[in-house]
């Protein structure tokens, strides 16, 4: 797989597939940028190398139609605010119009083009809607790890039209989580919360191979034991009783953090409580706390556990957070994710 770095982007147009999927309020503010600031190393790599730099992602699930909501425009936005730079809005993502806008860019200047999911040939991959994305620019740059295991337009169409490459927010993750996958340093804790296990069942399987011990929360333990996954049942450690608890209690925090402390890597998605509430945020809060304190190797991911994170003040005391939330669990399950094998 080539990195944006193998390419000579000076004076060439870039389309770079960017995951600003970011939480909104109901009238479209942006509630948190985590997502566009990850992607700024890659942009600011463009600009240093006067690329014509087009930025393309989807927002939410506006199904095929145009949605005010979910129009782009706070995006914009914020990327001014935070690289300090005129950033170029189209009102579409193909056609003549955005074509004409793209032709005027000058190396270093950036276009940001409006959400692809306006248009249902994202979500269906249609190749002539890749097509037409493709026209926009000489190379292709996917740098949103978060929607690689999606098989849409603009993440494994694209690729078969234009040289392609991963953009540096992709290579990190990549190499992160490789870092979980492929001879961790022992020993290794994975700690699994959230309510269901439905989305996370693959993952269980695969980590409860690999991790010393795989510690979850009383739902998450409740599932497992309901429904006979195919996992190592005595790695896997949970509260002993009331399953149902919108907390983890003491006597559990107290097995976890020992877990943790003698860790050298470890893994976390899902917080381990109702979080939300400050009465039941103590479980969460004493974990993050013990995986720092740790000194292990550690990653998150998955969007709540972002979400705490940041209200803690915590993203930046972890070894690597990733952007991706079905990605990160998918990629660490054993599963090739559709946008990075396009990749090639």
């Amino acid at each position: 797989m080539k990195s944006i770095k193998d390419f000579n982007v000076e004076g060439k147009r870039v389309l770079v597939r960017c995951d600003f999927n970011v939480p909104i309020d109901e009238n479209g503010a942006i509630l948190d940028d985590f997502r566009i600031k990850k992607t700024l190393p890659t942009i600011t790599y463009l600009i240093d190398h006067n690329a014509k730099i087009i930025l393309m992602s989807h927002l939410g699930e506006p199904e095929g139609k145009a949605d005010p909501i979910l129009k782009l425009d706070k995006v914009k936005e914020r990327l001014e605010a935070l690289l300090k730079k005129e950033v170029i809005k189209t009102d579409d993502c193909i056609g003549q119009k955005v074509e004409n806008t793209i032709s005027t860019l000058n190396p270093g200047q950036m276009i940001l083009l409006e959400n692809v999911r306006f248009h249902k040939g994202e979500t269906e991959n249609d190749p002539e809607f890749a097509k037409q994305l493709s026209q926009l620019g000489d190379l292709y740059i996917n740098d949103a790890f978060g929607d690689c295991h999606r098989a849409h337009a603009s993440m494994v169409g694209l690729p078969q039209f234009l040289p392609s490459g991963a953009g540096l927010l992709l290579q990190s993750e990549i190499e992160n989580l490789n870092k979980v996958l492929q001879n961790p340093k022992k020993p290794m804790v994975a700690i699994i919360g959230g309510i269901k296990v439905g989305t996370k069942a693959k993952f269980i399987e695969n980590i409860s191979q690999l991790a010393d011990a795989v510690l979850v929360s009383g739902l998450i333990k409740k599932e497992l034991l309901n429904k006979h996954y195919n996992i190592i049942y005595n790695v896997i450690i949970g509260p002993e009783d009331h399953l149902d608890a919108l907390d983890i209690d003491q006597a559990t925090i107290e097995i976890f953090k020992e877990k943790i402390m003698a860790a050298k890597t470890v893994v976390w998605n899902g917080p381990l409580g109702k979080f939300e509430d400050e009465k039941y945020n103590n479980g969460t809060l004493q974990i993050a706390k013990a995986i720092v304190e740790s000194g292990a190797f550690c990653v998150a991911g998955g969007g709540e556990t972002i979400e705490f994170l940041n209200k803690e003040g915590m993203l930046d005391q972890f070894s690597h957070v990733s952007t991706g939330g079905g990605a990160m669990l998918d990629y660490l399950s054993g599963e090739k994710l559709p946008g990075i094998n396009a990749l090639g």
